[in-house]
C-alpha cells in the first residue's frame, strides 16, 4: 500500500514521504490515526506543501543541531508531579511535559514530536533518560529528573 506520511513516523520517515508498506498496517494504524493518507496523483500537490511546512520547522543544518545538543547536554531538568507511595505518579509525564520543562528550565523550544520517553509515558519518580531528534544525524540524549510535589 502506497501512503503519504502526514506526521512523523518512527522508522518510518517524515511528513511529506511516500512510503510503500503492507496493507493491514496502513489501513489499521497510520490512516485511522492520522499519520498517513492514502496517496493517488492529486496527493502530490499536498506532498509538497507538507514538505515545505517540514521545512520551516525543522533544524537548518548541522551545525545548529549540533548547539542544540551541547546546549541539552548541560541542561538540568526538574520535574515535579503528584506521586503516591511508592514513587508511583498520580498520571504520567508525557512529551508535552518535558518540553515545558526543558523552556522553564532555559533551554531551546523543542518540538514535541521530537521528543523520544523511553516507554510511552513516564510513570515513576526518579531520573529518566530522553532523546531529543534534532536532525537526522543528531540525536540528543537529556536526563529529566521527575520528583514528588
Amino acid at each position: 500500500m502506497k501512503l503519504i506520511l502526514t506526521q512523523e513516523v518512527s522508522g518510518l520517515g517524515s511528513p511529506g514521504d511516500v512510503v510503500e508498506v503492507k496493507d493491514g498496517y496502513g489501513r489499521n494504524f497510520l490512516v485511522p490515526r492520522g499519520l498517513a493518507i492514502r496517496w493517488t496523483k492529486g496527493g502530490e500537490s499536498q506532498v509538497a506543501a507538507l514538505r515545505r511546512g517540514r521545512d520551516v520547522r525543522e533544524v537548518k543544518d548541522l551545525g545548529e543541531a549540533k548547539a542544540i545538543a551541547e546546549t541539552l547536554a548541560g541542561l538540568s531538568v526538574k520535574l515535579s508531579s503528584k506521586a503516591g507511595e511508592g514513587g508511583r505518579l498520580f498520571g504520567s509525564v508525557t512529551t508535552t511535559d518535558v518540553v515545558d520543562a526543558v523552556a522553564a528550565a532555559g533551554g531551546p523550544k523543542l518540538d514535541k514530536r521530537r521528543v523520544e520517553l523511553p516507554s510511552a509515558h513516564i510513570k515513576n519518580v526518579g531520573t529518566h533518560s530522553v532523546s531529543v531528534r534534532l536532525h537526522p544525524e543528531v540525536v540528543a540524549a537529556l536526563d529529566i529528573e521527575v520528583v514528588a510535589s
